[in-house]
C-alpha cells in the first residue's frame, strides 16, 4: 500500500510593510526585505501585489499561488484604499480633477488617463486612523483618501503630481474587507483561509 500523501497547507498572512522596505524577499540590491521582519515565513511565501520602496501599510503575503491570478487576472476589479499624505493644501478644484481622472505616464512613457476615483479630504485623519502613526507635520500638508480599483507602477504618486502635488506619505489601509487595522509597522497577522478569501471577495466569494 502507498503511503499517503500529506497534502501541505497553504498559509495567508497581511503585514504593515514600513517604509524603505521593497515587497520582495529576493533582490540583487542591497535593499530592506521582507525576510527581514520579525516573523519566520514558511517556505514559498511570496507578495501578491506590492507596494514601492516608500510607500507603507497593507501588503497580503501566502503561499498560494493562485491568488495573484484570482486577484488582478479575474473580471472584477478589486477596491484599494489608500491614505496620502500631500504637500500645501489641496483645492476642490484638484479633487474633481481626480475624481474624473487625470494623465500620467505609464511604462513605455505613454499617457494613460487614469479613471475616475473616489477621493476625499480628510480633516482628521488620526481619528479615523487612530492606530497608525501621524506625528505632527510641520508646514501646510493635505491629508486624502483615495479609492482606486487598479494600480499601475506609483500610480497614486503620479497622480498627485498631475495635480501639481508631491506625494509626502502614502499609506495603504485596506484592499476589499482586508483591513489595516490595528497593525503597526513590521506587524505580520496570519489568516484563515476563509476568512482570507471572504474578505478579498475571490475563488468561491467573488461577486458578479
Amino acid at each position: 500500500m502507498e503511503p499517503e500523501r500529506t497534502v501541505k497547507k497553504e498559509r495567508y498572512f497581511i503585514i504593515y510593510k514600513p517604509a524603505n522596505m521593497v515587497s520582495q524577499f529576493v533582490s540583487p540590491h542591497q535593499v530592506r526585505l521582507l525576510g527581514d521582519l520579525d516573523f519566520d515565513f514558511p517556505e514559498r511565501t511570496h507578495a501578491v501585489g506590492r507596494l514601492d520602496n516608500n510607500s507603507e501599510g497593507l501588503l497580503i503575503l501566502t503561499t498560494n499561488k493562485k491568488v495573484t491570478s484570482l486577484l488582478f487576472s479575474g473580471a472584477k476589479s478589486h477596491e484599494r484604499v489608500y491614505l496620502v499624505q500631500v504637500n500645501n493644501t489641496i483645492s476642490e478644484n484638484s479633487l474633481d480633477q481626480l475624481r474624473k481622472g487625470v494623465s500620467i505616464r505609464v511604462a513605455g512613457g505613454e499617457h494613460y488617463v487614469t479613471p475616475g476615483c473616489e477621493t476625499a479630504i480628510l480633516a482628521h485623519p488620526e481619528e479615523m486612523y487612530p492606530h497608525i502613526s501621524l506625528p505632527k507635520q510641520y508646514g501646510e500638508c493635505s491629508w486624502l483618501s483615495i479609492s482606486l480599483y487598479e494600480g499601475k507602477y506609483r500610480q497614486v504618486r503620479k497622480m498627485m503630481t498631475a495635480i501639481h502635488h508631491r506625494c509626502k506619505r502614502l499609506i495603504r489601509v485596506r484592499i476589499e474587507d482586508l483591513l489595516l487595522g490595528n497593525l503597526q509597522p513590521g506587524g505580520v497577522q496570519e489568516i484563515e483561509e476563509m476568512e482570507f478569501f471572504k474578505k478579498l471577495r475571490i475563488g468561491p466569494y467573488s461577486l458578479p
